[in-house]
């Protein structure tokens, strides 16, 4: 495939630039752009499953230890089940370059409702491992994969801003949900608060269903419709753009930027789900800590929006290394001590990294390799996934109870950001796909 050099960035490789003279000569009119339901759609979508799965795991913890007896290392087992999502990913990843997006989001919305609406009838602690598993079937399709595709073909010309935007769902998720979790299992108990969960995931399964489109026919007339500018022959470009799964595998910068990805990706599994833990072990009372998780839920939203514009200016892979310094710095912070005060600046600067995070990985993958083979690619690159995914929940619940602390758990947590760092810095982004494409074909 050959692409113009005029309409890609010369440091973004499978980003078109912005074209300010055709948007200014294009006529408006009053229709909402088809391109925001999907946002919506997908902010929601990544919003109520991270929400409900990883920030309000703590507010659900202590009523299953007090109801079960299970330990702290076997709750956190439950999310080390999520390996099942980078099992999965290549494989729905194909699926979504071949079949479209819509069913495999509406049914892993779906598998991600059935994974909390049968959680009440929990017996047994491999009742709890397994109803994880079908909430962690559900996630790549609900999250990165979904997203990665719909944003880049629905705003091929701001994708870094509204990659931001979009995955600013994910804190709006962490933020009311944790807070809905903490209402419903005092008005209910935590049976309820599940079934509350899933009833909500279940609707907007629904809601996908019928708003999610994802052809770039499909686009191109909803831009027509909304007054756009005619930008068919772009989204095409951006559709077709990229290196294919073949070429991204023998390219150094995949292996490097997996590896960053990997190491980033211990901040969901090892740190956002064991802050509030955390602040609780550190004497803080337990509506004091889950306002502190509700803090890096709130920054998350603007966070994510900074860091996306931040991605066009700077590249999405420098601007993950100033997420994972800030990242860092606040553990160190939080690993220091000091008392209250220092505990709340350390939330507050790990806060200013971690809101980035969830758009840069897609940001840095879709930048590196483009869209023509997004989803196999995303896939594989969720499979490295797995070790943060199994090793650092049980990591976290091993140390916390052999120390009845989660301070050496952010130590080691720490150190592991310094090396995704390392590797995203040493990433030698692919050529062009003018010059990667005049190679030998796949």
């Amino acid at each position: 495939m050959v692409c113009s050099p005029n309409a890609l960035r010369s440091s973004r490789p499978y980003t078109t630039r912005k074209e300010h003279a055709t948007n200014a000569a294009a006529p408006r009119t009053d229709r909402v752009y088809h391109g925001w339901h999907i946002a919506w759609v997908m902010a929601l979508s990544a919003g109520f499953s991270i929400g409900m799965a990883q920030y309000a795991f703590g507010v659900f913890a202590e009523p299953l230890e007090t109801e079960f007896g299970w330990t702290r290392a076997q709750l956190n087992g439950g999310l080390s089940i999520s390996f099942v999502s980078g099992l999965l990913a290549p494989f729905l990843g194909r699926l979504i370059d071949r079949t479209g997006t819509r069913p495999i989001l509406v049914a892993s919305l779906l598998l991600v409702a059935a994974g909390f609406l049968v959680r009440p009838l929990m017996s047994q602690l491999w009742h709890w491992y397994l109803f994880n598993a079908l909430v962690f079937t559900g996630y790549p399709g609900t999250t990165l994969l979904a997203q990665g595709k719909l944003v880049s073909l629905w705003f091929p010309k701001t994708t870094g801003r509204m990659m931001g935007l979009v995955t600013s769902g994910n804190n709006f998720g962490g933020l009311t949900m944790t807070y809905l979790a903490v209402f419903l299992v005092a008005a209910g108990g935590w049976r309820w608060a599940f079934v509350g969960f899933g009833l909500l995931v279940a609707a907007l399964a629904v809601a996908a269903a019928f708003l999610v489109r994802d052809s770039a026919a499909d686009v191109a007339r909803a831009m027509a419709r909304a007054g756009r500018p005619p930008a068919a022959e772009a989204t095409a470009r951006v559709a077709r753009a990229g290196l294919t799964v073949h070429r991204a595998l023998r390219s150094p910068a995949f292996y490097l930027i997996t590896l960053g990805l990997a190491a980033a990706s211990f901040t969901y599994s090892a740190v956002l789900t064991q802050l509030i833990l955390h602040l609780r072990a550190e004497g803080f009372a337990e509506n004091t800590a889950g306002y502190a998780l509700m803090l890096v839920a709130a920054m998350g939203i603007g966070s994510k929006i900074a860091f996306g514009r931040l991605s066009e200016t700077i590249t999405a892979r420098y601007a993950l290394v100033i997420s994972l310094a800030l990242q860092a710095g606040g553990l160190g912070l939080m690993v220091a001590g000091g008392g209250a005060p220092v505990q709340w600046a350390g939330v507050f600067v790990f806060g200013l990294g971690f809101g980035g995070l969830g758009a840069l990985i897609v940001l840095v993958v879709s930048e590196a390799f483009g869209l023509r083979a997004f989803g196999a690619i995303m896939g594989l690159v969720s499979l490295a996934m797995i070790v943060p995914q199994v090793a650092g929940p049980l990591l976290a619940g091993a140390l916390y109870d052999s120390t009845r602390s989660y301070r050496l758990v952010f130590t080691v947590v720490l150190g592991i950001f310094g090396f995704g760092a390392l590797c995203m810095l040493a990433a030698r982004p692919p050529a062009p796909p003018q010059q990667a494409e005049s190679g030998s074909g796949d």
